[in-house]
């Protein structure tokens, strides 16, 4: 039997010890906190953010020389020569700035098609944007420039749920659903009031920002397009 008086030493010592166990634990609470690179406790999730849009103080001036264009017509759209399970891109150069827009064939397979054609035939190289309305939309691809002309056939309308947003490309026409040819636009912002009642055939997947900056008279330097 232990006495008191030789008890204390022990107690002393179970105290001590203790004590050290305290301090161990509270160093690995230390080690697993948040800012520690052990850390195996799960972070809070973050909002991924992207960087904006480039915007200009003020656009940039037109340069660059447009070669003169060559009205061309054709009697009938062209065959079928693209494969819509292919990726096309349209490399747009403008005396504005260079833009590029995605084309959607497995929406509109005639419009992409009948639109690669031409760019390949340089139908719009120094064609103008004859209309532009801030926030609705940018158009060009007339031949003549007076927002009359075209290549000489018709695309039936190729309507799809695709919605017009901005940046999206659509195909101009006139009251008949089935006569767009080549004039083509960018909407500057939204505009459901299109939607099902034009083709969508593309969107602008970079330089929006030289879109915006388009003005009545600026020219097509060329359409380059890539196909992958």
């Amino acid at each position: 039997m232990i006495s008191r008086f030789n008890a204390w030493p022990l107690v002393a010592l179970l105290i001590a010890a203790s004590l050290i166990l305290i301090a161990v634990a509270c160093g690995g609470e230390e080690e697993a906190s948040p800012s520690s690179p052990g850390n195996t406790t799960a972070a809070p999730q973050v909002a991924v953010t992207f960087p904006p849009v480039p915007t200009f103080e003020s656009c940039p001036a037109a340069s660059g020389a447009a070669p003169e264009v060559q009205v061309k017509t054709y009697p009938e759209r062209p065959a079928m020569s693209i494969d819509p399970s292919r990726q096309y891109i349209a490399h747009v150069y403008t005396t504005r700035g260079h833009f590029i827009v995605e084309l959607l064939p497995g929406i509109a397979p005639e419009h992409v098609n009948s639109f690669v054609f031409l760019a390949r035939e340089k139908f719009y190289n120094g064609t103008v944007f004859h209309r532009v309305e801030p926030g609705f939309v940018v158009q060009g691809g007339d031949p003549t420039g007076t927002g009359t002309g075209g290549p000489g056939y018709t695309v039936p309308l190729e309507a799809s749920e695709e919605p017009f947003v901005r940046g999206v490309v659509g195909m101009a026409r006139s009251n008949d659903p089935d006569s767009a040819g080549s004039q083509f636009f960018v909407t500057l912002g939204d505009a459901p009031h299109l939607n099902g009642e034009y083709t969508v055939f593309g969107k602008v997947v970079q330089g929006m920002e030289f879109v915006d900056c388009i003005e009545v008279g600026d020219r097509i330097i060329d359409i380059a397009i890539q196909e992958i």
